[in-house]
C-alpha cells in the first residue's frame, strides 16, 4: 500500500575505488549537504565494466572504503556489487535498491566524465527511470553547453535518407525531431542553439567515450546503446 510520503533521498556512490581518495569523500560529503541526502552509500565495484582490471582485489578495496568512511555520519558501505556475480553493472544495484526501497527516491552520485559516457553503460536508459542522475564536476571535463541538433536539421537529414546520428552532446526540439524518421541517439537536451564554427570535417576517425568511430564502419543504435562494426551485421528476427 502506498502512504503518499517520500523519505529523504538516498545517494548511491559507485565506484572502482582503486583506491579510494580525499576526492571521492569531499565530492560524497558536499553532495550529502547540498542535495540534503538522508545518507550516501559507498558502493565498490567488484568487477567493474568501464575500467581496466583493479590493482587491487575487491576484497581489500572494500576494506579501504571500510575504513575511510568510519565514523563519518551519512555515509554507508554497501558490499552489494562485492558479494554479487557477475560484472558490476549500476543498473542491477539501483534495480535492486528500488525494489528493498520503493518509498525512497535515489540520486546516482557520478562525475562528469561518466556522465558524458552514460550511453556506454549497460541499460543506461533505465537508470533514468530508477533514480537521479547528480553529477559531480571533474577537472577537463565540460558540461555541453548548447544543442548541436535541432529540428530543421533533423528534417533535412531524414529527408536525405539519412537513417541515423549519434551526438556526442546534447539534441534540441526533442519532441518534433522524435516525429521524424530519423534515428537519433544523444546524451541529453539543451535548448541553446550553437555557435557555427564552420562546415566540420568529413570522413575522419572520432573517438568519443572511449570508442573510435572510423569511417565506413557501421552504426547499430537503439535505446540500450550503440553497436560498431567494420561489416554489417545481421539482426536477430
Amino acid at each position: 500500500m502506498t502512504t503518499g510520503f517520500f523519505s529523504a533521498p538516498l545517494g548511491v556512490f559507485g565506484g572502482t575505488f582503486d583506491p579510494i581518495h580525499f576526492g571521492h569523500l569531499r565530492t560524497a560529503f558536499e553532495i550529502l549537504q547540498t542535495v540534503r541526502l538522508q545518507a550516501v552509500h559507498f558502493v565498490p565495484a567488484g568487477d567493474p565494466p568501464h575500467r581496466d582490471p583493479p590493482q587491487v582485489d575487491a576484497a581489500r578495496r572494500l576494506e579501504f572504503v571500510r575504513a575511510a568512511v568510519a565514523g563519518q555520519p551519512g555515509f554507508v558501505v554497501d558490499d552489494r556489487e562485492v558479494r554479487r556475480a557477475g560484472r558490476s553493472y549500476s543498473v542491477l544495484t539501483l534495480a535492486e535498491l528500488r525494489a528493498e526501497l520503493p518509498d525512497t527516491p535515489l540520486c546516482l552520485i557520478v562525475g562528469m566524465d561518466a556522465f558524458l559516457g552514460l550511453p556506454t553503460w549497460h541499460r543506461w536508459t533505465e537508470l533514468l527511470e530508477l533514480a537521479h542522475v547528480v553529477v559531480a564536476p571533474r577537472p577537463g571535463w565540460v558540461a555541453p553547453s548548447s544543442g548541436l541538433l535541432g529540428d530543421l536539421l533533423a528534417e533535412k537529414a531524414a529527408k536525405n535518407g539519412w537513417e541515423g546520428l549519434v551526438i556526442y552532446g546534447c539534441i534540441r526540439d526533442v519532441d518534433v525531431i522524435a516525429q521524424t524518421e530519423l534515428g537519433v541517439q544523444a546524451l541529453a537536451s539543451h535548448p541553446m542553439k550553437t555557435d557555427k564554427r564552420g562546415i566540420g570535417d568529413l570522413n575522419v576517425p572520432v573517438t568519443f567515450a572511449g570508442v573510435t568511430f572510423h569511417p565506413g564502419h557501421y552504426i547499430y543504435a537503439d535505446n540500450n546503446g550503440v553497436i560498431i562494426s567494420p561489416s554489417p551485421l545481421e539482426m536477430p528476427e
